[in-house]
Protein backbone atom coordinates (compact mmCIF):
# COMPACT_ATOMS: atom_id res chain seq x y z
CA UNK A 1 0.00 0.00 0.00
CA UNK A 2 3.18 2.53 0.66
CA UNK A 3 4.66 1.68 -3.08
CA UNK A 4 0.78 2.48 -4.72
CA UNK A 5 0.68 5.79 -1.99
CA UNK A 6 3.97 6.67 -3.46
CA UNK A 7 3.02 6.50 -7.09
CA UNK A 8 -0.37 7.67 -7.04
CA UNK A 9 0.82 10.83 -5.26
CA UNK A 10 3.73 11.39 -7.68
CA UNK A 11 1.13 11.16 -10.55
CA UNK A 12 -1.16 14.23 -8.63
CA UNK A 13 1.40 16.39 -7.89
CA UNK A 14 3.33 16.20 -11.22
CA UNK A 15 2.05 17.50 -14.58
CA UNK A 16 1.45 15.13 -17.23
CA UNK A 17 3.54 15.92 -20.47
CA UNK A 18 -0.35 15.97 -22.22
CA UNK A 19 -2.07 19.04 -21.36
CA UNK A 20 -5.33 17.00 -21.98
CA UNK A 21 -5.25 15.62 -18.95
CA UNK A 22 -3.53 18.35 -16.97
CA UNK A 23 -6.89 20.31 -17.60
CA UNK A 24 -9.18 17.30 -16.84
CA UNK A 25 -7.25 17.09 -13.44
CA UNK A 26 -7.84 20.58 -13.10
CA UNK A 27 -11.81 20.42 -14.18
CA UNK A 28 -12.28 17.25 -11.91
CA UNK A 29 -10.57 19.14 -9.05
CA UNK A 30 -12.77 22.41 -9.12
CA UNK A 31 -15.56 20.21 -9.80
CA UNK A 32 -15.18 18.38 -6.26
CA UNK A 33 -13.72 21.81 -4.59
CA UNK A 34 -17.06 23.94 -5.51
CA UNK A 35 -19.53 21.05 -5.82
CA UNK A 36 -18.68 20.05 -2.17
CA UNK A 37 -18.72 24.13 -0.92
CA UNK A 38 -22.02 24.17 -2.37
CA UNK A 39 -23.29 21.45 -0.24
CA UNK A 40 -22.04 22.47 2.61
CA UNK A 41 -23.37 26.02 2.10
CA UNK A 42 -26.83 24.96 1.17
CA UNK A 43 -26.66 22.83 4.75
CA UNK A 44 -25.61 25.35 6.67
CA UNK A 45 -28.04 28.00 4.78
CA UNK A 46 -31.17 25.78 5.33
CA UNK A 47 -30.12 24.91 8.93
CA UNK A 48 -30.19 28.56 9.22
CA UNK A 49 -33.84 29.21 7.81
CA UNK A 50 -34.95 26.26 10.25
CA UNK A 51 -33.34 27.56 13.13
CA UNK A 52 -34.89 31.28 12.12
CA UNK A 53 -38.77 29.70 11.36
CA UNK A 54 -38.60 27.50 14.90
CA UNK A 55 -37.28 30.86 16.42
CA UNK A 56 -40.73 32.25 16.14
CA UNK A 57 -42.69 28.66 17.78
CA UNK A 58 -40.17 29.28 20.59
CA UNK A 59 -41.72 32.56 21.55
CA UNK A 60 -44.76 31.53 21.91
CA UNK A 61 -44.97 27.61 22.51
CA UNK A 62 -44.29 26.36 25.69
CA UNK A 63 -42.18 23.02 27.06
CA UNK A 64 -45.59 20.98 27.39
CA UNK A 65 -49.16 21.69 26.68
CA UNK A 66 -51.55 19.69 28.48
CA UNK A 67 -55.48 19.38 26.21
CA UNK A 68 -58.41 17.93 26.93
CA UNK A 69 -58.77 14.31 25.38
CA UNK A 70 -62.42 14.76 24.46
CA UNK A 71 -63.95 17.79 25.26
CA UNK A 72 -63.01 21.30 24.77
CA UNK A 73 -62.22 21.71 28.28
CA UNK A 74 -60.74 20.54 31.34
CA UNK A 75 -61.66 21.23 34.92
CA UNK A 76 -58.62 22.53 37.14
CA UNK A 77 -59.04 23.13 41.23
CA UNK A 78 -56.62 24.32 43.94
CA UNK A 79 -55.74 20.85 44.56
CA UNK A 80 -54.58 20.18 41.04
CA UNK A 81 -52.41 23.48 40.71
CA UNK A 82 -50.91 22.46 44.41
CA UNK A 83 -49.91 18.88 42.57
CA UNK A 84 -48.83 20.61 39.45
CA UNK A 85 -46.47 22.81 41.86
CA UNK A 86 -44.84 20.05 43.60
CA UNK A 87 -43.72 18.14 39.85
CA UNK A 88 -40.12 18.29 40.02
CA UNK A 89 -38.52 20.32 36.77
CA UNK A 90 -41.24 22.39 36.58
CA UNK A 91 -40.59 26.10 36.66
CA UNK A 92 -44.31 28.11 35.83
CA UNK A 93 -47.81 26.74 34.18
CA UNK A 94 -50.47 29.11 32.84
CA UNK A 95 -53.91 28.34 32.41
CA UNK A 96 -55.76 29.01 29.07
CA UNK A 97 -59.13 29.67 27.73
CA UNK A 98 -59.16 29.73 23.98
CA UNK A 99 -61.65 29.62 21.36
CA UNK A 100 -62.86 30.59 18.06
CA UNK A 101 -63.86 34.00 17.94
CA UNK A 102 -65.17 37.52 15.24
CA UNK A 103 -63.04 40.67 16.10
CA UNK A 104 -65.15 43.31 14.31
CA UNK A 105 -64.34 47.18 14.48
CA UNK A 106 -66.40 49.25 12.10
CA UNK A 107 -68.32 46.97 10.23
CA UNK A 108 -65.18 44.61 9.60
CA UNK A 109 -65.04 41.15 10.87
CA UNK A 110 -62.42 39.16 11.01
CA UNK A 111 -62.04 35.54 12.68
CA UNK A 112 -59.84 34.33 14.33
CA UNK A 113 -58.27 32.58 17.89
CA UNK A 114 -58.95 34.50 21.16
CA UNK A 115 -56.52 33.49 23.50
CA UNK A 116 -56.92 34.31 27.29
CA UNK A 117 -53.79 34.12 29.38
CA UNK A 118 -53.61 34.05 33.49
CA UNK A 119 -50.79 36.35 35.45
CA UNK A 120 -48.40 33.54 35.37
CA UNK A 121 -48.64 33.57 31.51
CA UNK A 122 -44.85 33.86 30.90
CA UNK A 123 -42.66 37.33 31.15
CA UNK A 124 -40.24 36.34 28.78
CA UNK A 125 -43.11 35.55 26.10
CA UNK A 126 -44.46 38.57 26.28
CA UNK A 127 -41.16 40.86 25.99
CA UNK A 128 -40.72 38.40 22.96
CA UNK A 129 -43.76 39.10 21.16
CA UNK A 130 -45.13 42.59 22.04
CA UNK A 131 -43.94 45.19 19.94
CA UNK A 132 -45.75 48.43 20.53
CA UNK A 133 -48.26 49.41 23.29
CA UNK A 134 -48.60 47.37 26.58
CA UNK A 135 -50.17 44.16 27.73
CA UNK A 136 -53.69 43.84 29.02
CA UNK A 137 -54.39 44.17 33.08
CA UNK A 138 -56.38 41.46 34.15
CA UNK A 139 -59.49 43.68 35.49
CA UNK A 140 -60.05 45.16 32.06
CA UNK A 141 -61.44 44.42 29.21
CA UNK A 142 -58.46 45.01 27.57
CA UNK A 143 -57.04 42.92 24.20
CA UNK A 144 -53.47 42.54 22.51
CA UNK A 145 -53.89 42.13 18.87
CA UNK A 146 -51.46 40.96 16.19
CA UNK A 147 -49.97 43.48 13.24
CA UNK A 148 -52.59 41.79 10.36
CA UNK A 149 -55.34 41.98 12.31
CA UNK A 150 -54.83 45.31 13.22
CA UNK A 151 -54.08 46.34 9.78
CA UNK A 152 -56.84 44.21 8.47
CA UNK A 153 -59.58 46.08 10.64
CA UNK A 154 -58.24 49.20 10.82
CA UNK A 155 -57.37 50.01 14.63
CA UNK A 156 -54.37 50.87 16.30
CA UNK A 157 -53.68 51.11 20.38
CA UNK A 158 -56.01 53.17 23.03
CA UNK A 159 -58.11 54.20 19.63
CA UNK A 160 -61.02 55.24 21.77
CA UNK A 161 -62.58 56.96 18.75
CA UNK A 162 -63.64 53.21 16.99
CA UNK A 163 -65.72 50.43 18.81
CA UNK A 164 -63.86 47.27 18.98
CA UNK A 165 -65.96 44.19 20.21
CA UNK A 166 -65.39 40.67 20.22
CA UNK A 167 -68.11 38.41 19.43
CA UNK A 168 -68.35 34.55 20.09
CA UNK A 169 -71.64 31.93 19.89
CA UNK A 170 -73.33 31.07 22.99
CA UNK A 171 -73.80 27.53 24.45
CA UNK A 172 -76.55 26.16 24.42
CA UNK A 173 -79.56 24.11 22.35
CA UNK A 174 -82.95 25.54 20.90
CA UNK A 175 -84.10 27.69 17.74
CA UNK A 176 -81.74 31.33 17.32
CA UNK A 177 -84.18 33.57 16.82
CA UNK A 178 -82.19 36.70 16.06
CA UNK A 179 -78.27 37.43 15.79
CA UNK A 180 -78.25 39.41 19.79
CA UNK A 181 -79.40 35.72 20.73
CA UNK A 182 -76.75 34.00 19.27
CA UNK A 183 -73.89 35.94 20.14
CA UNK A 184 -72.12 37.04 23.14
CA UNK A 185 -70.10 40.97 22.40
CA UNK A 186 -67.98 42.38 24.43
CA UNK A 187 -66.60 46.20 23.86
CA UNK A 188 -63.02 45.80 24.27
CA UNK A 189 -59.77 48.59 23.98
CA UNK A 190 -56.70 47.73 22.18
CA UNK A 191 -53.75 48.34 24.31
CA UNK A 192 -50.80 46.69 22.13
CA UNK A 193 -49.62 45.28 18.91
CA UNK A 194 -47.56 41.73 18.83
CA UNK A 195 -45.44 40.33 15.84
CA UNK A 196 -44.94 37.09 15.71
CA UNK A 197 -45.26 35.15 12.53
CA UNK A 198 -47.46 36.00 9.39
CA UNK A 199 -49.80 33.67 10.71
CA UNK A 200 -50.52 34.29 14.13
CA UNK A 201 -49.97 37.68 13.62
CA UNK A 202 -53.45 37.52 11.24
CA UNK A 203 -55.22 34.64 13.35
CA UNK A 204 -54.70 35.44 16.87
CA UNK A 205 -55.75 38.28 19.68
CA UNK A 206 -54.91 37.88 23.74
CA UNK A 207 -56.73 38.85 26.25
CA UNK A 208 -56.73 38.06 29.98
CA UNK A 209 -58.35 34.57 30.70
CA UNK A 210 -61.55 36.63 33.00
CA UNK A 211 -62.37 38.07 29.75
CA UNK A 212 -62.08 34.70 27.62
CA UNK A 213 -64.36 33.16 30.39
CA UNK A 214 -66.97 35.71 30.14
CA UNK A 215 -67.15 35.93 26.39
CA UNK A 216 -67.06 31.91 25.67
CA UNK A 217 -69.55 31.15 28.77
CA UNK A 218 -66.97 29.41 31.04
CA UNK A 219 -67.08 28.38 34.81
CA UNK A 220 -63.97 29.75 36.68
CA UNK A 221 -62.79 25.65 37.08
CA UNK A 222 -62.49 25.25 33.45
CA UNK A 223 -59.71 26.44 31.15
CA UNK A 224 -58.66 24.86 27.24
CA UNK A 225 -55.19 24.03 28.02
CA UNK A 226 -52.47 24.32 30.39
CA UNK A 227 -48.97 25.62 29.25
CA UNK A 228 -46.29 24.39 31.07
CA UNK A 229 -42.41 25.92 31.36
CA UNK A 230 -39.61 23.38 32.69
CA UNK A 231 -36.23 23.57 33.54
CA UNK A 232 -33.64 22.68 30.53
CA UNK A 233 -32.32 19.62 32.49
CA UNK A 234 -34.97 18.33 33.94
CA UNK A 235 -36.96 14.53 33.13
CA UNK A 236 -39.19 15.55 30.49
CA UNK A 237 -40.94 11.45 30.76
CA UNK A 238 -40.85 12.07 34.49
CA UNK A 239 -43.28 15.19 34.21
CA UNK A 240 -45.36 13.67 31.45
CA UNK A 241 -46.31 10.88 33.92
CA UNK A 242 -46.42 13.40 36.94
CA UNK A 243 -48.98 15.41 34.86
CA UNK A 244 -51.16 12.46 33.56
CA UNK A 245 -51.32 11.14 37.58
CA UNK A 246 -52.53 14.91 38.41
CA UNK A 247 -56.04 14.91 36.56
CA UNK A 248 -58.20 12.01 37.13
CA UNK A 249 -59.85 12.31 33.48
CA UNK A 250 -58.09 11.53 30.34
CA UNK A 251 -55.61 14.22 28.86
CA UNK A 252 -53.50 14.55 25.88
CA UNK A 253 -50.07 16.34 26.70
CA UNK A 254 -48.00 17.64 23.55
CA UNK A 255 -43.92 18.77 23.52
CA UNK A 256 -43.19 22.18 21.68
CA UNK A 257 -42.20 19.46 18.85
CA UNK A 258 -45.36 17.30 18.59
CA UNK A 259 -46.90 21.38 19.08
CA UNK A 260 -45.27 22.18 15.31
CA UNK A 261 -45.34 18.72 14.14
CA UNK A 262 -46.29 19.61 10.69
CA UNK A 263 -43.73 22.23 10.62
CA UNK A 264 -40.93 20.12 11.40
CA UNK A 265 -42.01 17.31 9.02
CA UNK A 266 -41.86 20.07 6.38
CA UNK A 267 -38.71 21.00 7.20
CA UNK A 268 -37.14 17.34 7.17
CA UNK A 269 -38.56 16.96 4.24
CA UNK A 270 -37.44 19.63 2.44
CA UNK A 271 -33.64 19.31 4.73
CA UNK A 272 -33.59 15.92 2.68
CA UNK A 273 -34.81 16.98 -0.73
CA UNK A 274 -31.89 19.44 -0.35
CA UNK A 275 -29.57 17.46 0.33
CA UNK A 276 -30.42 14.72 -2.11
CA UNK A 277 -30.75 17.52 -4.62
CA UNK A 278 -26.49 18.68 -4.21
CA UNK A 279 -25.51 15.13 -3.73
CA UNK A 280 -26.86 14.29 -7.34
CA UNK A 281 -24.96 16.95 -8.29
CA UNK A 282 -21.65 15.80 -6.94
CA UNK A 283 -22.02 12.73 -8.81
CA UNK A 284 -22.30 14.61 -11.91
CA UNK A 285 -19.19 16.55 -10.72
CA UNK A 286 -17.84 13.04 -9.82
CA UNK A 287 -17.69 11.58 -13.54
CA UNK A 288 -14.83 13.99 -14.45
CA UNK A 289 -12.93 12.03 -11.73
CA UNK A 290 -13.71 8.74 -13.44
CA UNK A 291 -12.92 10.18 -16.68
CA UNK A 292 -9.44 11.73 -15.27
CA UNK A 293 -8.27 8.57 -14.02
CA UNK A 294 -9.19 6.39 -16.84
CA UNK A 295 -7.43 8.77 -19.15
CA UNK A 296 -4.51 9.21 -16.71
CA UNK A 297 -4.25 5.26 -17.24
CA UNK A 298 -4.30 5.01 -20.69
CA UNK A 299 -1.79 7.56 -20.97
CA UNK A 300 0.47 6.34 -18.55
CA UNK A 301 0.16 2.68 -20.05
CA UNK A 302 4.03 2.28 -20.61
CA UNK A 303 4.95 3.23 -16.85
CA UNK A 304 2.85 0.64 -15.84
CA UNK A 305 3.97 -2.19 -18.09
CA UNK A 306 7.83 -1.23 -16.50
CA UNK A 307 5.75 -1.60 -12.98
CA UNK A 308 4.69 -4.72 -13.85
CA UNK A 309 7.39 -6.01 -15.17
CA UNK A 310 9.52 -5.23 -11.69
CA UNK A 311 6.81 -7.28 -9.76
CA UNK A 312 4.07 -4.98 -9.15
CA UNK A 313 0.71 -7.32 -9.89
CA UNK A 314 -2.17 -5.98 -11.18
CA UNK A 315 -3.88 -5.25 -7.92
CA UNK A 316 -1.42 -2.99 -6.75
CA UNK A 317 -1.80 -0.97 -10.36
CA UNK A 318 -5.35 -0.71 -9.63
CA UNK A 319 -4.01 0.31 -5.65
CA UNK A 320 -2.20 3.30 -7.64
CA UNK A 321 -5.34 4.95 -9.08
CA UNK A 322 -7.81 3.99 -6.44
CA UNK A 323 -5.52 6.01 -3.92
CA UNK A 324 -5.17 8.96 -6.77
CA UNK A 325 -8.71 9.30 -6.86
CA UNK A 326 -8.96 8.81 -3.68
CA UNK A 327 -6.55 11.58 -2.90
CA UNK A 328 -8.10 14.18 -5.11
CA UNK A 329 -11.76 13.83 -3.47
CA UNK A 330 -10.15 14.18 0.07
CA UNK A 331 -8.05 17.10 -1.60
CA UNK A 332 -10.98 18.66 -2.98
CA UNK A 333 -13.20 17.95 -0.63
CA UNK A 334 -11.14 19.60 2.18
CA UNK A 335 -10.37 22.80 0.29
CA UNK A 336 -14.37 22.86 -0.67
CA UNK A 337 -15.39 22.55 2.69
CA UNK A 338 -12.65 25.65 3.65
CA UNK A 339 -14.41 27.80 1.02
CA UNK A 340 -17.72 26.89 2.24
CA UNK A 341 -17.30 27.70 5.53
CA UNK A 342 -14.98 30.74 4.93
CA UNK A 343 -18.74 32.06 3.06
CA UNK A 344 -20.73 30.99 5.89
CA UNK A 345 -18.07 32.86 8.32
CA UNK A 346 -18.38 36.07 5.88
CA UNK A 347 -22.10 35.90 5.92
CA UNK A 348 -22.75 35.63 9.57
CA UNK A 349 -20.49 38.70 10.65
CA UNK A 350 -20.61 40.66 7.49
CA UNK A 351 -24.20 40.43 6.06
CA UNK A 352 -23.40 39.75 2.43
CA UNK A 353 -26.68 37.92 1.15
CA UNK A 354 -29.71 40.21 2.62
CA UNK A 355 -33.55 38.92 2.47
CA UNK A 356 -34.95 42.21 3.13
CA UNK A 357 -33.07 45.40 4.25
CA UNK A 358 -33.09 44.77 7.97
CA UNK A 359 -32.81 40.87 7.93
CA UNK A 360 -29.23 39.11 6.72
CA UNK A 361 -29.99 35.58 5.09
CA UNK A 362 -29.60 33.44 8.52
CA UNK A 363 -26.87 31.15 8.37
CA UNK A 364 -25.58 28.26 10.88
CA UNK A 365 -22.04 26.56 11.35
CA UNK A 366 -22.80 23.26 12.87
CA UNK A 367 -19.92 20.33 13.39
CA UNK A 368 -22.51 17.90 11.84
CA UNK A 369 -22.34 19.63 8.50
CA UNK A 370 -18.92 19.33 8.63
CA UNK A 371 -19.41 15.45 8.95
CA UNK A 372 -21.91 15.16 6.37
CA UNK A 373 -20.48 17.34 3.50
CA UNK A 374 -16.72 15.54 3.71
CA UNK A 375 -18.42 11.93 4.29
CA UNK A 376 -20.96 12.45 1.65
CA UNK A 377 -17.71 13.38 -1.13
CA UNK A 378 -15.85 10.89 0.37
CA UNK A 379 -17.79 8.11 0.05
CA UNK A 380 -19.11 9.18 -3.30
CA UNK A 381 -14.94 9.91 -4.64
CA UNK A 382 -14.11 5.97 -2.98
CA UNK A 383 -17.04 4.58 -4.93
CA UNK A 384 -15.84 6.51 -8.10
CA UNK A 385 -12.37 6.22 -7.84
CA UNK A 386 -13.06 2.15 -7.65
CA UNK A 387 -15.38 2.46 -10.43
CA UNK A 388 -12.36 4.28 -12.74
CA UNK A 389 -9.92 1.34 -12.16
CA UNK A 390 -11.52 -1.21 -12.74
CA UNK A 391 -10.29 -1.00 -16.41
CA UNK A 392 -6.54 -1.48 -15.34
CA UNK A 393 -8.22 -5.36 -15.14
CA UNK A 394 -9.27 -5.52 -18.43
CA UNK A 395 -5.76 -3.68 -19.42
CA UNK A 396 -3.43 -5.80 -21.46
CA UNK A 397 -0.06 -4.99 -20.08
Amino acid sequence: MNFSFYIAKRYLFTKSKNKAINYITLVAGLGVIFGTAALFVVLSGFDGLKAFSLEFTSFTDPDFKVFPYQTKTIKISSEHRQKINKIEGIISFSEIVQDKVLLSCEDKYLALDLKGVDANYPQQTIDSILSYGAWMEPDFPHIVSGWGATNTLGFGIYDLTKIIRLYAPKPGTGQIMSVKGAFKSMKVVNVGIFQINESLNNSLVYTSIENARYLLGLKPNQISALEIITHPESDLEGIKTALNSVFKEKIIIKNRIQLNDALYKMLNTEHVAVYLIFTLILIIALFNIIGSIVMMILHKKENLKTLYSVGADKDELQNIFFMLGTMMTVLGGLVGIFLGATLITLQMYFDLLMISPTLAYPVVLKPLNFVIAFGTILILGVIASQIATWSIKKLNI
